[in-house]
């Protein structure tokens, strides 16, 4: 049976300046059954709350603040969104993306034939001609994986029925990043069925600023060695050692000492992919594991 109500919940920490966008494309949703939006706020500075109860869409979609202050993290806030949502089903999204007009219509009609359901990405329609060059993400048929395990959500883009959710404890709170593989993978160890949808189409937005790039990838590796020492005992294997020689002797060639004209690769790119790297070294060390 489809849900009787949706609950959207967006996890944020001072999405002021972004979240209105994301709330007018909420507003504009081809969806024709029950919905509210909650944004779970998690312990913003920049007069969020206040925003959001404001907010001239506030009727339309049903929206409330909730705060999630009490831990930092955005598993701790996807806790507090799922708690407090009165729907029976729950589609998480992003205060910074813009999901597309059929995106929860999507969600929702795939979502009786699974427990969790993951949509596609596309960056294309939000971002710069030069910043989607350093990690372009076009719409896939296929879900989202690490190769060598389980499909996985993408964390501002999956629905998830509330009582399986909650039937495997929520997100794991002491995950500050990758906690939407986690989840994806302990539904899945569990016995829950997982679903790709790819026309439920969120519009990602990369980060702008070699910093930032950097930033972001090297905690999306350090994500991947915590995921690999939480999980390799179910089966989560690491790359093989000439993958691991082949990325790191491109790094070296490749790297942004050489010509440009010569390489062909934009530097956001190397810096992406270096960072990536870093991260999987860093979270090596911390998780006590070998995982590049």
């Amino acid at each position: 049976m489809p849900p009787s109500l949706v609950s959207v919940v967006i996890p944020t920490y001072n999405g002021v300046d972004v979240i209105d966008e994301q709330l007018q494309a909420l507003s504009s949703q081809q969806y024709d059954g029950s919905m509210e939006v909650i944004v779970s706020d998690n312990n913003s500075t920049d007069g969020l709350r206040n925003f959001i109860e404001d907010h001239p869409q506030a009727g339309r979609l049903n929206l409330r603040w909730v705060s999630a202050s009490c831990k930092q993290g955005i598993s701790h806030a996807r806790n507090i969104g799922v708690a407090a949502a009165s729907g029976d089903f729950v589609a998480f999204c992003d205060a910074d993306d813009r999901v597309h007009p059929t995106w929860l219509s999507a969600l929702v009609d795939a979502a009786p034939g699974a427990d969790l359901v993951s949509g596609a990405l596309e960056t294309a329609s939000i971002n710069s001609d030069e910043v989607q060059m350093w990690r372009r993400l076009e719409p896939r048929d296929e879900p989202y994986s690490y190769a060598t395990y389980l499909p996985h959500a993408m964390g501002c883009n999956f629905g998830v029925w509330k009582s399986s959710y909650q039937a495997v404890g929520g997100c794991d709170e002491d995950m500050l990043i990758g906690e939407d593989v986690d989840i994806s993978w302990r539904m899945q160890q569990a016995g829950m069925t997982f679903a790709y949808e790819p026309s439920a189409l969120v519009a990602y937005r990369l980060r702008e600023g070699l910093k930032a790039v950097w930033k972001q990838a090297q905690a999306y590796g350090t994500a991947d060695a915590i995921l690999y020492a939480k999980h390799r005992h179910h089966g989560f294997r690491r790359s093989s050692f000439r993958s691991v020689a082949t990325e790191v002797a491109g790094l070296l060639l490749l790297n942004p000492l050489v010509p440009q004209a010569l390489t062909s690769l934009p530097r956001g790119k190397w810096v992406t992919h270096a960072g990536h790297l870093s991260g999987r070294i860093v979270g090596s060390v911390s998780q006590r594991v070998f995982y590049l």
